[in-house]
């Protein structure tokens, strides 16, 4: 995790893993972080995070996955940290329908302290549960993510399904949003100090970008 934070990027970006305690949040962390998988992983203490270098074309991703408290005494403490995710994935547990139904409450407080463009990837963890105790259909999953313009994926931290993918799918789309950011702000001012270009973004998004440096998002 040290190497990752250290190595060169051209693009910092935060995002949130968020959804009910024990839906499996912080093995798709490790396992996108680290590839680990910790069948003794204890309930998240407040906010915990993990960086992973991502290449997309020719740039270099550096996602700074913040994982948070599903339990409910901790929303006070996670709440503030949703400022500058430009990114989320609310997880629930497909053996568990309580954490599927109390998906539409997460999105109450994505929109409520999220950017309004945060890329959100629903993801139904557990997958490798679906046979024996599966109480969540993938058809249930799809449809409430279309319902909420949201992608939609299964995965499983155990077994290493689509975790990658999911992970992979919100980054690339931050990245397409971004570097249309980027564009547009070539027609709004730009300013030179110290040798750096600094953006200025519409909606508070700022990008400052050097040679052999990182692009803060």
């Amino acid at each position: 995790m040290a190497d990752s934070y250290d190595e060169e990027c051209d693009y910092l970006f935060k995002a949130v893993l968020i959804g009910d305690s024990a839906v499996g949040k912080s093995n798709l962390l490790s396992r996108f972080a680290t590839d680990e998988f910790r069948l003794d992983s204890k309930p998240t203490i407040g906010v915990e995070f993990a960086y992973r270098n991502v290449k997309i074309g020719d740039k270099i991703i550096k996602a700074q996955i913040w994982d948070t408290a599903g339990q409910e005494r901790f929303r006070a403490i996670t709440s503030s940290y949703y400022r500058g995710a430009l990114g989320a994935l609310l997880v629930y547990d497909i053996s568990r329908r309580t954490t599927f139904t109390n998906v539409k409450k997460w999105m109450h407080e994505l929109r409520e302290f999220g950017n309004l463009d945060m890329v959100v990837v629903l993801v139904g963890n557990k997958s490798d549960l679906a046979d024996q105790r599966r109480e969540v259909s993938e058809e249930e999953g799809r449809k409430l993510a279309e319902t909420e313009g949201l992608f939609f994926m299964e995965t499983s931290a155990l077994e290493n399904v689509n975790v990658e993918e999911a992970f992979l799918r919100m980054i690339t789309k931050i990245h397409e949003i971004t570097s249309q950011k980027c564009l547009e702000a070539k027609t709004n001012e730009t300013t030179l100090h110290g040798g750096k270009q600094i953006i200025t973004i519409n909606d508070e998004v700022t990008a400052t970008k050097q040679s052999n440096n990182c692009c803060y998002k």
